[in-house]
């Protein structure tokens, strides 16, 4: 499926910003970790095929945590063998220690993240251990992962705010950074989990990273919608020049842990923004949506993404 040339935006190019983005996503995995009917594994493995015939090159495939903390993911010695047939597409996949990097590696993932915080109460919450303390787990699964050659992302959620905490110190959000990368993260996602960031928000804690010697290049962003600030707080990050920005196809997921968190930046809203901005993706929208359209049968229920929802009529 091909979106009509009249339900493509006009494309005016902006001559400030980065020329090629490129589109962490998260929808197999993000995306469906927190529904409550178990989805069948050959329909993640058939969405993940379809994300990457739509042209995403890095789609999050799943979590090697423990069955009992993410049901739906419990399937992930199942699936990712399933995947094994999509050269040149990176499959990333979270592991939260030691046991689950054992279980990724053996299955020859080449991609993973770990998932820390910024604040000791969603450490506590999401991880059971203090800030302190869940780094010290992370770290020796960063380092092993690094020894096996391995690519690392590191995770930091609660970056802007807090629902126990509120408001979330730049310069602890930035030690938590620092600390990622001196284990050996090669990317870091500053996630937004419950979507209060604002555009000045965000490139203060950009700068305040530079300013630190973490370098824009190794930064994605991770913006969720709660407020309807996500595009701004992406076009904001565009503004500092970071050009990896995760989004999930459809709009699907939010965070089991956070209740106040809604969906993530839907993918089909991202690149329709992108491409009347000029900035090439790779992803070709129609086919995209007509992915999101078929999950979202898949799941009983209809897109929450404004832009799926007006390419393909859904009501």
């Amino acid at each position: 499926m091909t979106a009509p040339e009249s339900a493509l935006p006009m494309v005016v190019p902006a001559t400030d910003l980065p020329a090629r983005v490129r589109i962490h996503e998260v929808g197999a995995r993000d995306g469906l970790q927190n529904e409550k009917t178990a989805v069948p594994t050959a329909v993640k493995a058939e969405f993940v095929h379809r994300l990457a015939d739509a042209g995403l090159t890095t789609i999050e495939a799943t979590s090697f945590v423990h069955p009992k903390w993410v049901p739906q993911l419990a399937d992930a010695e199942d699936l990712f063998p399933r995947l094994a047939d999509l050269p040149g597409v990176a499959l990333p996949v979270l592991v939260p220690n030691q046991r689950g990097l054992d279980r990724a590696l053996d299955l020859g993932a080449r991609r993973v993240a770990v998932f820390a915080s910024a604040t000791e109460s969603f450490a506590r919450a999401n991880l059971n251990r203090s800030l302190d303390e869940s780094l010290a787990v992370f770290d020796p699964v960063v380092r092993r992962a690094k020894d096996a050659d391995v690519h690392v992302r590191g995770y930091v959620s609660m970056c802007f705010g807090d629902p126990w905490e509120g408001a979330v110190p730049l310069h602890q959000v930035v030690r938590v950074c620092k600390a990622l990368r001196d284990m050996g993260c090669d990317e870091l996602s500053l996630g937004d989990t419950i979507g209060v960031a604002t555009p000045g928000h965000t490139l203060e804690l950009l700068s305040l990273l530079n300013e630190e010697g973490v370098p824009t290049n190794v930064i994605g962003v991770h913006f969720h919608d709660t407020y309807g600030q996500a595009l701004a707080n992406t076009y904001a990050a565009l503004e500092h020049g970071v050009t990896t920005i995760d989004a999930s196809a459809g709009g699907l997921g939010g965070c089991p842990y956070a209740k106040s968190a809604t969906g993530n930046l839907a993918t089909e809203d991202l690149v329709w923004m992108l491409q009347g901005l000029g900035i090439e993706t790779g992803v070709d929208l129609g086919a995209l949506t007509a992915t999101s359209v078929w999950m979202a049968e898949q799941l009983g229920r209809p897109s929450p993404s404004r832009t799926v929802r007006a390419l393909s009529h859904q009501e």
